[in-house]
């Protein structure tokens, strides 16, 4: 592996059942990222955007859960495919903001459990108490943090010289 190799986020977190599929926490902290650790960013909500207006141009995705499950179960599935690729294959780490809408949906937990896995850290930004969340999921976590900004002091020493 390249000693120079620039690193790789993945930005994790409730998207079904969030206020905005979550994209306000991931485009803020896209930029942090890339702009203070020269990192790159996979955010999902842009990778799915993307990924819709190329397979189902006619918009309103979550509307098909009602109006045609089995063509969302197939881009639901393709999503899963690509989401999961991205974090086995591309990922250095995950950031994961666990909030109510995490805990609902399935998408995250599907994620952590695939960084473990592969052995990439996951740092947990949540301001739930840590009881309330599923073993399973503390399990898959290798840093909690009560908030964005303590993750980026974290994040800055951890990656300080490590960058491009």
């Amino acid at each position: 592996m390249n000693s120079h190799k620039t690193l790789r986020a993945y930005l994790s977190g409730g998207m079904e059942f969030a206020k905005g599929e979550g994209s306000d926490w991931r485009m803020e902290l896209d930029t942090w990222i890339r702009e203070n650790l020269n990192h790159t960013v996979y955010n999902p909500n842009l990778e799915s955007e993307a990924f819709l207006s190329r397979k189902y141009p006619a918009g309103r995705f979550r509307d098909l859960k009602h109006e045609n499950i089995d063509l969302y179960v197939t881009l639901v599935r393709d999503l899963i495919d690509m989401d999961s690729r991205e974090i086995a294959e591309k990922t250095d780490y995950v950031v994961c903001y666990w909030d109510e809408s995490a805990q609902r949906g399935a998408g995250t937990k599907g994620e952590v459990t695939i960084a473990r896995f592969t052995q990439k850290p996951v740092y947990m930004v949540t301001a739930m108490e840590l009881q309330g969340i599923p073993g399973w999921v503390l399990g898959c976590t290798t840093k909690v943090f009560g908030s964005f900004d303590d993750l980026k002091v974290f994040l800055l020493a951890e990656f300080a010289g490590k960058q491009d």
